[in-house]
């Protein structure tokens, strides 16, 4: 989410805006036209032009708001001189298209021209400027350039800290813009502090029930999310809903945002059912208040496919992916970043099914639409990743290397060396060693990658255990049952301290110890593991775990083999009663 402050006025400086609403005010009037001179109006035809190309741009038919802005633009570069006001605002107008169609390098062409000629009329002080800095600084973002994402978005900060009053609401925003860059830095705590210092700003600056405080609230939730701190995410997100739902209209596209950001806190709690309750609300918000070939609305149909992939439902998270892809190629033209991202859901969707040419076929959908709009981004680096991850499947364990390699290679290059994404591509490549047996290269690269989640994350982060848990794993592998099961205690630890009872990762959890237990032959505390993994999952169901009437029927077998036969029969049937249900 990028909050970006609006320029000033939509077109011209003062003296063009007095001058064509004296001229509106007389043709409103009856005047004719012919008191208008030659030049004029050529200008007034291209101020037409351009506020139609507007009227195209927010019913999301960018192709025809491009047509009308060109037209208005050739006239302007036809009459006028290369450093009047109304050019700027064009530029940005055009820069601002192709932000929104996800075009990040013609964007950054515009509103750079754009700039270049504020910076010959207007004050260094000057309000458009500053908005200007923030919307170059918001495409650099996106490019995942980030020091220079700040570098802009901290000259708009000084503009403003120096023109406009201490609490002034757009200030606000150009502390908000700064922390959404630390956010996708994965640098949590250094967001908070500019979030925070917003939110003061909005607090004192703003009434309580004002939608922009709903805003500011919501982004402080995503990022104790991602922090894993998952109720005081929630807090922070009712927060946000309670003042939409006094201040907004039921059917407000801001409101359908908060939905998505409490179900994505329940995704990540693992609980589906709660999540695809929120989601749902925001998907019927949108279908009542956005257009048909709206891309939210194929985000937020991937949101609940991706929930129905979580819960093993691959058919009917396909059905979600394929509307959004719907929606995505209805757009003319479709959001490329956004195509790509469906065409990796379903590729993923695919991979689970076990279709695994299938998969590839839209990976490389995926793979091909980023390469082309995004060569250098850390989407590339998702998108190789991805069709890695198919080739792990097949294992085919060095093209799977070759892919995720190349994955690691681009984040190395885009992102801060403390990346959690950069651990990520680390433990992708440990778990292909760890398939192909090679033990020592596994831990090399399972350890690397713990060692940037302990310097990039909470102490207790969900992914700090999941890398504990794959060093468990190898050390299993390799007999070394005593450090296995020290790792994997650890990682235990810190999943009952940060997720909730019934979370599925402590499942997998509960069972990889009791494998431990069972490989070296203590059985009782086999199945005091195994047994409480399958009480978290008994709690979850209907589960789509298959592994779970498995681990029933071992379960089974261990109390036989230690003589109670009554609580063996009991876990065969629990399996049996599963496999029924199936």
């Amino acid at each position: 989410m990028h909050l970006i402050n609006e320029r000033d006025g939509d077109a011209l400086d003062d003296y063009d805006n007095a001058y064509y609403q004296n001229q509106l005010e007389h043709l409103g009037n009856g005047t004719q036209a012919p008191f208008l001179s030659p030049l004029s109006r050529q200008f007034y035809q291209a101020i037409i032009y351009r506020s139609i190309g507007s009227v195209y741009y927010h019913k999301g038919e960018y192709d025809k708001a491009l047509e009308y802005y060109e037209k208005g633009l050739q006239i302007e570069l036809k009459s006028l001189p290369d450093d009047r006001a109304s050019l700027a605002t064009t530029y940005r107008d055009i820069g601002n298209l192709y932000h929104e169609k996800g075009e990040s390098d013609k964007a950054l062409e515009y509103y750079e021209k754009c700039l270049e000629i504020e910076l010959k009329l207007l004050s260094p002080r000057d309000h458009s400027l500053a908005a200007t800095y923030g919307y170059i600084g918001a495409v650099y973002q996106e490019k995942a350039q980030y020091d220079k994402a700040l570098e802009c978005h901290e000259l708009t900060l000084q503009i403003m800290l120096k023109s406009l009053p201490q609490y002034h609401p757009s200030l606000a925003t150009a502390y908000t813009n700064i922390g959404e860059v630390y956010n996708t830095k994965g640098e949590y705590d250094k967001a908070l502090e500019y979030y925070e210092k917003g939110l003061q700003i909005v607090l004192k600056s703003r009434p309580s029930n004002h939608p922009s405080l709903a805003t500011t609230y919501g982004i402080i939730g995503v990022v104790y999310m991602e922090k894993a701190q998952y109720d005081i995410a929630l807090e922070y997100h009712e927060k946000s809903v309670k003042i939409m739902l006094k201040s907004l209209p039921q059917h407000h596209p801001s409101l359908a945002t908060t939905y998505w950001n409490i179900g994505e806190v329940y995704l990540k709690k693992g609980e589906y059912d709660k999540a695809l309750e929120y989601y749902e609300k925001g998907l019927e918000i949108e279908l009542r208040s956005l257009p048909d070939n709206h891309r939210s609305l194929t985000a937020t149909y991937g949101r609940i496919g991706k929930v129905y992939q979580d819960k093993g439902k691959y058919d009917k998270a396909l059905e979600y992916y394929e509307k959004g892809l719907e929606v995505e190629l209805n757009r003319l033209p479709p959001h490329y970043q956004t195509l790509a991202t469906t065409y990796g859901n379903i590729g993923a969707a695919y991979q689970n099914k076990c279709e695994y040419d299938k998969a590839l076929e839209y990976h490389e959908k995926e793979l091909e639409i980023i390469l082309k709009v995004l060569p250098h981004h850390p989407s590339l680096a998702t998108a190789y990743g991805n069709i890695g991850a198919v080739y792990h499947s097949k294992d085919e364990y060095d093209k799977a290397l070759e892919y995720y390699e190349k994955g690691l290679e681009i984040r190395l290059k885009s992102l801060a060396g403390d990346h959690p994404s950069i651990a990520n591509s680390y433990g992708n490549i440990g778990a292909v060693y760890h398939s192909k047996d090679e033990y020592d290269k596994a831990l090399e690269y399972y350890e690397k990658g713990l060692e940037i989640r302990l310097r990039s994350l909470p102490g207790d982060h969900p992914l700090i255990a999941t890398a504990y848990g794959n060093i468990g794993a190898v050390y299993h592998n390799k007999n070394e049952y005593d450090k296995a099961l020290e790792y994997c205690e650890k990682g235990l630890q810190i999943e009952l301290k940060s997720l909730p009872d019934d979370h599925p990762s402590l499942t997998t959890t509960y069972w990889n110890i009791g494998k431990i237990y069972h490989d070296n032959e203590k059985y009782d505390k086999a199945l005091e593991y195994y047994v409480k993994g399958v009480e978290v999952e008994l709690t979850r169901w209907p589960s789509h775990h298959t592994s779970l009437v498995n681990i029933c029927c071992n379960v089974a077998s261990l109390y036989g083999k230690i003589g109670e036969h009554d609580e063996a029969l009991k876990y065969y049937r629990i399996a049996r009663f599963m496999m029924q249900k199936d």
